[in-house]
């Protein structure tokens, strides 16, 4: 049984400003039916008793420990670059915007 018509996908695609011709909105439509329902497939099975997940891997981060260590000297630094102003960077302006 299809859960979507033409002009459901007509409306999302105007949503989303996409413009279909009428071949790509009922080829669309058949594809998206599809994908709706193989996720009604997938919910119906996941019950109340199987967790969310969003990777089927646990991941966690790794962080180094936080140092306190001796930071780079501005002036230092600075005189490695090409052109610097006011203690910062000089770079080309780039979009013709006033400063």
């Amino acid at each position: 049984m299809s859960t979507l018509n033409s002009a459901e996908v007509a409306r999302l695609a105007a949503l989303a400003r996409i413009d279909l011709t009428d071949a790509e909105t009922e080829r669309l439509t058949g594809e998206l039916d599809v994908i709706v329902e193989a996720v009604a497939k997938v919910s119906s099975v996941a019950g109340d008793d199987v967790p969310a997940t969003s990777h089927p891997i646990p991941l966690t981060n790794v962080y180094r420990e936080d140092r306190i260590t001796q930071t780079l000297d501005t002036d230092q630094v600075l005189s490695q670059a090409p052109a610097h102003q006011d203690g910062m960077f000089a770079v080309p302006q780039i979009l013709g915007e006033g400063a």
